[in-house]
């Protein structure tokens, strides 16, 4: 499918790989790990043809369709379905010949544009592309809202959902769950298991590589090393192999200085000169095998609060929201960038009256003491980052009550931290914002702990990587000795390393910890309790995380996304009732037979539309077979969307 022939490529002066010959095969779902600047994403672009090898090349098997994810989203009037439709571009073309032949009353066009979308089994396009958008978080009532109304992690989403609506034989996906929340990871990596084609994935979040990958391919130092296997399977041989090396080395490194000792004590001797020839012959032809050079370990740590009072923070009986006027400036300097609207926009959108707000969360009752691990669980716009923000303090309760211990002291890192650290400054100015009076030692001595070593705490952000300003941001949040960490997506820019180092020093945290986050390994490795935040409440979850997978699959695998119009708080309503766990059997046979009755109706058309002795009875006769089809088809999206609710009405 694709193959490297002595490879090699350049970014600038910086020799990113080279020598690189390897073949990758049909149907293979391959993991493309490394460190941050490895070259993971220069070698999709030289994939893609958008740089060039500086030596060798990489061929592609035939005429191999690509599809990946865009960086960038245009603001378009398009409605959402309909921008993600487009990824199947023959369909789309298709799609709008036959609307321009049915406005125009051109039956043959509309005749051949049937026959087009036949070839193309291009009638289940729209509903394809419906389980997309719902699969990756879209709620049904958003499928017709343009795109340029949702923020910058929403399209971020549509480009994915985009991406995997294209007809492919080559998938390449470069981080596709950064902004994603769990119950998508989970929908995403079960769409993947069923792609057909060949899918290279860029990730550092290491459950997803060992849920999805038949194979590594690890980057390193210049060089590219394809291993048979998923994540784990890749760490445990490069252990073993780093090891036999090691080996090896220390084995020829005792030979050498054998061959060494033999050469300087018997060369000037003529009777021992031809065995001292052979001998510096035998040392000029080993291996020359390399030690094992000791990765820097990566450790960072959280220190122990100077109070920890038992029982921290409480909410009861809260209704968690937003308020009716924007909030005022807080006294740093910023604003509403990160509080935002309920659908992730950097500002509101919804229209705010005076007496009226957004209410997320209804009679929130959640508490904190000292030593609690909880992850919190449930789909995005839910409400996890609102109730986040409402213990924190940043957004005020909309009814009930915060109660806070005096000795409270928060680590607060949201999804819109890394953004907030100032231009133009370093690690060191940063500090001595918080600590104006702290020795300049100190800060280079904790900075270092961080992986900010020597000249490093100086230079500016500006030319940090994406994981560097973030770990840059919970180095911040260490410096205050928290007792309470509030985590909200900690991890997007963090690659595998840092994560690791992340989860060791959250366990080892005596403090109480909430963390959001679609990495699986971290929460697992953290978490002992959880809690979902979903239609409004936040309730226990009695399981962990297989358990919740499992929950979701029992639902049809299809992560069921909050609606992003919230209910007004003005008109309060009566608490949600809880839904059966049994639903009439009765109803879901009767919604089935429906929807199956609808497709054989459909189908019936659908042959008969095919059949070219059909317009030998008049364009009469198929313009109104092509009438009965439209109707047909918005008859079965509608009880398609009947019998998905009652499916997820289960849970």
């Amino acid at each position: 499918m694709i193959s490297f022939r002595n490879f090699a490529l350049r970014r600038g002066e910086r020799l990113l790989l080279s020598g690189v010959d390897l073949a990758l095969h049909a149907g293979w779902r391959v993991g493309v790990v490394g460190r941050n600047g490895a070259g993971k994403s220069s070698l999709f672009a030289a994939i893609q043809r958008q740089l060039e090898a500086d030596q060798g090349d990489v061929e592609l098997s035939g005429k191999a369709r690509i599809a990946s994810v865009a960086q960038e989203t245009p603001s378009l009037p398009d409605a959402a379905i309909d921008f993600v439709l487009g990824g199947d571009v023959e369909v789309a073309a298709a799609i709008r010949a036959e609307a321009a032949a049915m406005a125009a009353e051109d039956w043959d066009a509309v005749a051949e544009a049937h026959h087009r979308l036949d070839e193309l089994n291009g009638y289940d396009a729209q509903a394809r592309a419906g389980k997309l958008l719902h699969g990756l978080g879209f709620s049904a009532d958003t499928h017709q809202r343009a795109v340029s109304e949702f923020s910058g992690g929403w399209r971020v989403r549509l480009n994915l959902a985009r991406a995997l609506m294209m007809p492919s034989d080559l998938l390449l996906l470069d981080e596709p769950t950064n902004h994603l929340d769990l119950d998508a990871v989970l929908w995403l990596e079960q769409w993947l298991l069923r792609y057909p084609g060949t899918l290279l994935l860029i990730s550092h979040d290491r459950e997803f590589l060992d849920g999805v990958c038949t194979h590594t391919l690890h980057l390193h130092e210049g060089k590219a090393r394809l291993y048979v296997g998923d994540y784990t399977a890749f760490e445990r041989q490069r252990a073993e192999q780093l090891r036999q090396q090691q080996i090896a080395f220390e084995k020829e490194q005792v030979e050498r200085e054998h061959l060494q000792k033999f050469i300087d004590r018997f060369r000037a001797k003529a009777s021992k000169a031809k065995q001292a020839q052979s001998r510096m012959k035998r040392l000029a032809k080993l291996a020359g095998t390399e030690a094992v050079r000791a990765e820097r370990e990566l450790r960072i740590d959280f220190a122990q609060p100077l109070k920890l009072p038992h029982s921290l923070i409480r909410l009861n009986h809260v209704d968690a929201g937003y308020p009716a006027k924007p909030l005022p400036l807080p006294a740093e300097g910023g604003g509403w960038e990160g509080v935002g609207a309920p659908d992730g926009n950097p500002t509101p959108t919804l229209p705010f009256r005076e007496g009226e707000g957004v209410r997320i969360l209804e009679n929130v009752g959640f508490g904190l003491e000292a030593g609690d691990r909880i992850g919190l669980l449930g789909p995005n716009g839910a409400g996890k980052s609102t109730l986040v923000k409402t213990l924190v303090g940043e957004l005020p309760v909309l009814a009930g009550e915060r109660n806070a211990h005096p000795d409270l002291q928060l680590g607060y890192f949201a999804q819109h931290t890394v953004e907030s650290l100032i231009p133009g400054t370093s690690p060191v100015d940063h500090l001595r914002e918080i600590a104006p009076n702290v020795a300049v030692q100190d800060f280079r001595d904790f900075l270092g702990r961080w992986n900010f070593p020597g000249n490093r705490a100086f230079e500016s952000v500006d030319t940090f990587s994406g994981g560097e300003r973030a770990r840059l941001a919970l180095a911040l949040i260490a410096w205050r000795k928290p007792n309470v960490l509030l985590l909200d997506e900690p991890t997007n820019h963090l690659d595998l390393d840092m994560r690791e180092a992340l989860a060791e020093a959250l366990s080892d945290f005596d403090g109480a910890i909430v963390l959001v986050s679609h990495d699986r390994h971290l929460i697992g490795l953290v978490c002992d309790s959880f809690w979902r935040v979903a239609d409004g409440h936040v309730v226990a979850f009695d399981g962990d995380l297989d358990a919740y997978a499992a929950w979701l699959r029992s639902r049809g695998s299809e992560p069921k996304a909050a609606a992003n119009t919230p209910k007004p708080a003005a008109a309060k309503p009566a608490p949600a009732k809880k839904l059966s766990m049994k639903i009439d059997a009765r109803s879901i046979e009767r919604a089935e037979a429906r929807v199956a009755d609808l497709e054989r109706r459909l189908a019936s058309l659908d042959a008969q539309h095919a059949d070219p002795s059909l317009y030998a009875q008049g364009v009469e006769r198929a313009a109104e077979l092509g009438r009965q089809q439209a109707a047909l088809r918005e008859e079965l999206a509608v009880a398609e969307q009947d019998l998905l609710e009652i499916y997820e009405a289960q849970a």
